[in-house]
């Protein structure tokens, strides 16, 4: 058995879940999602808990089944009190800016990047702190959106500039020792 899937998820108030055949819609006061189960994973609804059960013990649906578990609960989770992914900008004049519907960086190259935000994804620019905050109910798409982020220009490995996660932490390498 699934030591991860074989956990019930508790519903917190304000949150419905409802159990349509392979469909688990979720609707909370952040927004709504759907999950869709593999086929041989099952859930019941009872007593305020999702619990989740598969048919058989081959090897792919022993797979799926903490997966769908762990996407069940993300989906809850999110519709709750949402996900969020924080980044920092690190390098002389390297900057974010919020317009409407994008964002602006100047990152060190010789043009301006124009960051289109998708929907269902709000991103928050603090400009004196250069700390970019991603925010969403969907935790796969605010992750996708902090690395599409971070992609723009990674950190280097000898100063340590470049676009990272806010607790990420590089390692840097020594550069040229050079004559003594």
């Amino acid at each position: 058995m699934s030591r991860i899937g074989k956990k019930p998820i508790t519903i917190p108030k304000g949150v419905e879940v409802k159990v349509d055949g392979n469909v688990v819609r979720v609707k909370g006061p952040k927004g709504a999602l759907d999950v869709d189960l593999m086929d041989g994973i099952s859930a019941d609804l009872n007593d305020g808990a999702l619990s989740l059960a598969r048919r058989d013990d081959e090897r792919q649906t022993r797979a799926a089944h903490g997966l769908a578990r762990a996407l069940v609960y993300n989906a809850v989770t999110g519709v709750s009190t949402g996900w969020s992914k924080a980044l920092d900008i690190v390098g002389i004049g390297y900057r974010a800016e919020r317009q409407a519907q994008a964002v602006l960086f100047n990152l060190g190259y010789s043009h301006p990047i124009n960051f289109a935000i998708p929907a269902g994804i709000d991103i928050e620019v603090d400009g004196k702190a250069n700390r970019i905050t991603v925010t969403g109910i969907d935790r796969q798409q605010v992750g996708q959106v902090a690395a599409n982020i971070r992609g723009l220009r990674p950190p280097e490995p000898y100063k340590g500039k470049g676009v990272r996660y806010a607790n990420e932490r590089i390692r840097t390498k020594a550069g040229k020792q050079g004559a003594s």
